[in-house]
């Protein structure tokens, strides 16, 4: 269905001339209503990539009453800005890791509870699929924005300056972290001291020396050519990072019944596209950036496990009973879709 999106661009995406302000109608929209899509990859990554694929199913499945404009690579915001830009109405669209949207929702913190899933099918049977993160999601529209789908990011892992082998190494060393309050204290039990910064300002900062690396999903690293700066590239797949898509429920409640359903159908399209694209294409990003001089391990993960059991005390202290309920639709996920 999507073999084509190389030849979606921006521009096609984009070319319908604004009337004026375009502003949406109650119910109803101009022959071009203009969408603002946000979000901090770079041109050429899988988010945008699945923005344009998502781009032009709206347009077609709303039959050009909307166009999405995407600016990429933080041109409007960085995550946590774009999510309260949603909240404003200032941007229609974003897509962030579930953990950047935890600021307005705290339960979503443990949607990054270290080595939760396994593997891509359990990944996305956990977020299609567990009654208690669809009943999170659910609560969202209150706090201005909801949920459309779920995009692809992929397993986490680090980035450094210096080999990472064992939590050993990760004494005195400074770890860039979004901020979440669970993947803080992941790096914290790990062994990092952690330094909160947008995304946009890591290259920059590993370079000068402000911190010593930062953790992605290899998707992301690749993107953003974190290994260029921090060349060490530690495969722990310590958290499954996926990327919520969300509209501004101030635009949600301006569109017809007709044009909800036709976004739906676009988000859960480019949902599969961004899935399968970023699985695919973890393999291949490895091997490009060990070309390009990256020195990539797969570490013995057990004692990285065994480092941070105590972010499930500390979650429970906090969460209490929804640490249970999101461990028992893991654990049953687990069973479903076992790990060779």
């Amino acid at each position: 269905m999507f073999k084509d999106w190389k030849k979606i661009t921006i521009g096609t995406v984009t070319a319908a001339t604004i009337l004026g302000s375009a502003l949406l109608m109650s119910g109803t929209a101009s022959a071009e209503t203009i969408l603002r899509f946000s979000h901090t990859d770079n041109p050429g990554g899988s988010r945008q990539a699945a923005a344009e694929v998502f781009a032009a199913k709206v347009s077609e499945y709303t039959e050009g009453r909307y166009k999405v404009r995407i600016y990429p690579a933080g041109q409007l915001a960085n995550d946590p800005k774009a999510i309260e830009q949603l909240q404003l109405g200032g941007v229609d669209f974003t897509v962030s890791a579930t953990g950047s949207y935890a600021t307005h929702m705290p339960t979503l913190n443990l949607t990054a509870m270290p080595f939760l899933v396994d593997s891509y099918e359990q990944g996305w049977e956990l977020y299609d699929n567990s009654a208690w993160l669809k009943g999170e999601f659910d609560k969202l529209p209150e706090k201005g924005f909801r949920v459309l789908s779920t995009w692809e990011a992929g397993f986490r892992s680090f980035t450094t300056t210096s080999p990472l082998n064992s939590p050993k190494d990760a004494e005195g060393q400074k770890m860039r972290v979004y901020p979440n309050d669970m993947i803080r204290w992941t790096m914290e039990a790990i062994g990092f001291q952690t330094v909160v910064m947008p995304i946009t300002d890591v290259y920059l900062s590993i370079q000068q020396g402000v911190v010593n690396g930062q953790e992605n999903p290899v998707d992301t690293i690749k993107s953003l050519r974190f290994y260029e700066v921090a060349p060490y590239i530690t495969l722990t797949r310590h958290v499954y990072s996926p990327l919520p898509l969300t509209i501004s429920e101030q635009t949600w409640q301006k569109l017809s019944e007709e044009d909800r359903k036709a976004i739906k159908k676009a988000a859960k399209e480019s949902s599969e596209f961004s899935r399968k694209l970023v699985r695919d294409s973890v393999d291949s990003q490895i091997e490009e950036m060990k070309a390009a001089g990256a020195t990539v391990v797969a570490p013995e993960i057990g004692p990285f496990r065994e480092a941070v059991k105590s972010v499930y005390a500390k979650a429970k202290d906090i969460y209490g009973d929804d640490v249970a309920k999101i461990l028992a639709d893991a654990e049953a996920i687990r069973t479903k879709f076992p790990t060779q």
